[in-house]
């Protein structure tokens, strides 16, 4: 009787305003569940990271957000549609690359793009065109069969079947997987570029330093669940800080014996520490000490992503 109150009282919520709102969102395969409780809210125009290991569960988002599998419970909605509901003129709004691209390896690379662009009604190609450019992708590779790409040049082709009919939103599955360093670099500034135009991207990634540099917000699961949902500067300023401490002379053994922070490296009058949550106790304790110098860094996303999992594996 609850879950079909829950499921009624779903049912009378007004189509929320933002990109991609998730409420309850849960998936379960038999006895396994891929995707537990999830609650998510992404605006407009913003580039959205979404991180987790093998099998926590983004795929299986992805999947339910684009309506190729149905949730156990819960609802999701894109750009104020409900997904569960048939609509292709949402679906042209919509642009996917899959994790694991599959395209007609006969075809040559040119007509796998036409081929796909007509499911979009694509007619102006001067999109298509520009990126064919920015990711290097000549007009010699358009006439090979798809079959002679290599792993990059695939990857490039799918890039540019997800953005040629311009989408308002984007969402793609580990985007730069066999990308060179140099066509990531103008990969990133395309994502920007989008943004700027007011589009959302939802990415997922296994690539945390990419993540970190494209990505306003961010997103981690864990074993189907939502861990952190928040901006990238907030999430690293918040959880976890790298601090290098130089005294005036050696400290009394025991003295950083402090909740939350971690001794990584001692020798004589220098210190390395990892501190957790807040710094002021660490603070505290250092103003009563005779301090010749001090670094306080941010961690890295790929240092809270592992905080994050840490515990899992202990």
């Amino acid at each position: 009787m609850q879950y079909a109150q829950c499921q009624s009282n779903l049912s009378k919520e007004q189509p929320p305003l933002s990109v991609i709102v998730t409420r309850g969102l849960t998936k379960q395969y038999g006895a396994k569940t891929a995707l537990r409780d999830l609650n998510l809210e992404i605006d407009e125009g913003i580039i959205f990271g979404f991180l987790g290991a093998n099998g926590a569960g983004k795929t299986t988002l992805i999947r339910l957000l684009l309506g190729l599998i149905r949730p156990t419970a819960g609802k999701a909605w894109v750009m104020g549609k409900e997904v569960r509901q048939t609509d292709p003129g949402l679906r042209r709004r919509i642009g996917y690359l899959p994790g694991e691209l599959r395209l007609y390896e006969d075809m040559r690379g040119s007509e796998a793009l036409r081929f796909l662009g007509r499911f979009y009604d694509v007619a102006d190609t001067s999109i298509r065109d520009h990126l064919l450019d920015v990711l290097e992708l000549p007009p010699s590779a358009l006439r090979a069969p798809v079959k002679k790409y290599s792993r990059g040049m695939k990857q490039k082709l799918g890039i540019i079947q997800a953005l040629q009919h311009d989408p308002d939103l984007l969402i793609m599955d580990e985007p730069t997987e066999g990308l060179d360093p140099l066509i990531q670099r103008n990969f990133y500034e395309v994502l920007r570029d989008w943004r700027e135009r007011g589009k959302t991207v939802f990415m997922s990634s296994h690539n945390l330093t990419e993540v970190e540099k494209v990505c306003e917000r961010v997103g981690i699961i864990r074993q189907g669940r939502l861990v952190a949902d928040e901006r990238v500067e907030d999430l690293q300023g918040k959880l976890l800080h790298h601090v290098e401490v130089v005294f005036e002379q050696p400290i009394a053994e025991g003295t950083l014996e402090i909740p939350g922070v971690d001794v990584v490296f001692r020798n004589g009058r220098r210190a390395d520490l990892k501190v957790r949550g807040d710094l002021n106790p660490l603070l505290a304790v250092l103003a009563h000490l005779n301090v010749a110098d001090l670094s306080v860094q941010r961690a890295s996303l790929e240092d809270i992503f592992l905080e994050f999992y840490r515990e899992e594996t202990a």
